[in-house]
């Protein structure tokens, strides 16, 4: 089989790279860029067909992603960039213009929601990036053409979006999203506690001053800590920026009001609220790995299970649970974009 150069390749479509200066994100309570890296590919073929239009895939990352980080590359592997192009270049591919979204911040990740604890991500995407593309690229300009597509905490983007703007997308794909937050979350914040009073002396300021003090160097529970501060800032932060957490730092006991706020912003619980909307979708794809360590295989089968009670389930769902883990798995996004497009261009 033959395999890319380590170095890279030649594209068969193009990958056009542009700045936007968000106006949502301006003043965001982190102090975070506002001035954020937007990538776009269009298929091969695009240059040369000036009158055709396309249906778009906006493809978001998950917790700590940047957009930079669509070019790292695994051994003996092609990027993700590369991956998705390879597919448009193959015989009989839908073709589909590609939007790369950044929606990184300074506590690892927004959720893509608008929160006054990191910013407005959601706004930002939807009100801003969506014109931005349908200005400057000739897609299909609807709903019906437009999806959303992730992995993790971009998995999860990708299902609550098309929830809360229907106007503007019309099919997700959903890969190891964050669901079922009591199986996804709970059971990492003794672990989260216990860092915290060990290392920390309960202060969530005193580990974030010694995290960044250390770039790249880790310790026991910073995935904890850095995971379950950034949901709190994105679920459960008061209208003044202050965060709250769903537990008690000294012991882990649940807080059941905060914890409350962050179930209300689970894709499970959410789906019977937006069932109108997520009936209204044409294309809904949802898999796993059998194996997630964040056990989001049993979040996917609990969200599918949403969609069933509420009606929607094969054609429209395409749902799979594969042999691996929650890491690794980005050999997925190729096959799954392209499912995607085939299915909002009609």
């Amino acid at each position: 089989m033959d395999l890319p150069a380590p170095w890279g390749r030649t594209f068969a479509g193009r990958l056009d790279q542009h700045v936007i200066d968000s106006e949502a994100l301006t003043g965001n309570p982190l102090g975070d860029p506002h001035r954020r890296p937007v990538w776009i590919y269009t298929p091969p073929g695009y240059d040369e067909e000036p009158e055709r239009r396309y249906p778009s895939v906006y493809l978001i990352q998950g917790m700590t992603g940047q957009i930079d980080m669509w070019n790292n590359r695994s051994a003996f592997a092609p990027t993700v960039v590369e991956a998705i192009d390879a597919w448009f270049a193959a015989p009989g591919a839908t073709p589909a213009v590609v939007v790369f979204v950044d929606a990184w911040t300074s506590f690892g990740g927004s959720q893509f929601l608008d929160s006054p604890g990191t910013g407005r991500y959601h706004t930002y995407l939807c009100d801003e990036v969506v014109p931005f593309v349908d200005e400057r690229y000739r897609t299909l300009d609807a709903a019906a053409h437009r999806g959303i597509a992730g992995k993790s905490s971009g998995g999860y983007g990708a299902m609550v979006t098309p929830m809360l703007r229907p106007d503007l997308f019309g099919g997700l794909v959903t890969h190891a999203g964050d669901a079922l937050f009591e199986v996804c979350y709970q059971p990492e914040f003794p672990a989260a506690a216990r860092a915290l009073r060990d290392h920390y002396g309960g202060s969530f300021d005193a580990f974030w001053t010694d995290f960044r003090a250390r770039p790249g160097r880790s310790r026991p529970g910073d995935a904890e800590l850095i995971n379950e501060w950034a949901m709190a800032a994105c679920y459960s932060a008061d209208a003044d920026g202050t965060v709250h957490l769903p537990f008690d730092p000294p012991t882990g006991r649940l807080i059941p009001a905060t914890w409350e706020r962050w179930l209300a912003w689970d894709p499970v619980r959410m789906a019977p609220a937006h069932a109108d909307a997520l009936r209204g979708l044409r294309a809904i794809w949802i898999d796993a790995g059998r194996s997630d360590e964040y056990y989001l295989d049993l979040g996917a089968e609990a969200f599918r299970a949403a969609l069933e009670d509420l009606g929607i389930g094969e054609p429209i769902v395409r749902f799979e649970l594969f042999d691996g883990k929650h890491g690794g798995m980005t050999w997925r996004y190729p096959d799954a974009i392209g499912w995607l497009a085939e299915r909002l261009v009609r």
